[in-house]
């Protein structure tokens, strides 16, 4: 099936709905968007099978964990250590996520560690794969905001900067 063919005002109600509460039962969900149950699982079904759904997750307060630091690492490397520098951060539970990047650097990493002495010993050991750059996360202001359904983003259309003096 088609997206653009699932993706109509049901479609993106539903998306809006399982943003907000991905435990919301099949049932509930048909009430809130305004279809029958079977209409609603089929539909999760083929959004699930086109890749526009790939997961039902839920959210984990890191520092409840003992995972007080969180920190983004820049890295620089050569390109003889790309792929290697590539396949080690994929085996370090710290590295939350890895972004390829344009520019001067070539992956973003975000990362948590329990303290500053693991963040310090989780740079040093990607020091012989590049150039690590370290920025502390001190707060976040916006955190994992909810996609918009519609596909587009309006916002800066919309608002003039604010400007302060």
């Amino acid at each position: 099936m088609d997206s653009t063919a699932l993706m109509d005002s049901y479609g993106r109600k539903l998306l809006e709905e399982l943003q907000d509460s991905a435990r919301l039962s099949v049932a509930e969900l048909g009430r809130r968007v305004g279809l029958s149950p079977t209409a609603i699982a089929e539909r999760m079904k083929q959004m699930e099978e086109i890749g526009i759904l790939r997961a039902y997750t839920i959210e984990i307060d890191r520092e409840a964990l003992g995972l007080e630091v969180l920190a983004f690492i820049r890295m620089s490397c050569n390109g003889q250590q790309y792929h290697r520098l590539l396949d080690y951060v994929q085996t370090l539970e710290e590295v939350r996520e890895c972004h390829h990047l344009t520019g001067g650097d070539d992956l973003l990493l975000k990362v948590t560690t329990t303290s500053m002495g693991d963040l310090e010993a989780l740079i040093e050991a990607l020091l012989p794969y590049g150039t690590p750059i370290t920025s502390l996360v001190l707060s976040t202001p916006v955190e994992r905001r909810k996609f918009a359904v519609n596909g587009k983003l309006t916002t800066v259309t919309k608002k003039k900067p604010l400007l302060r003096r």
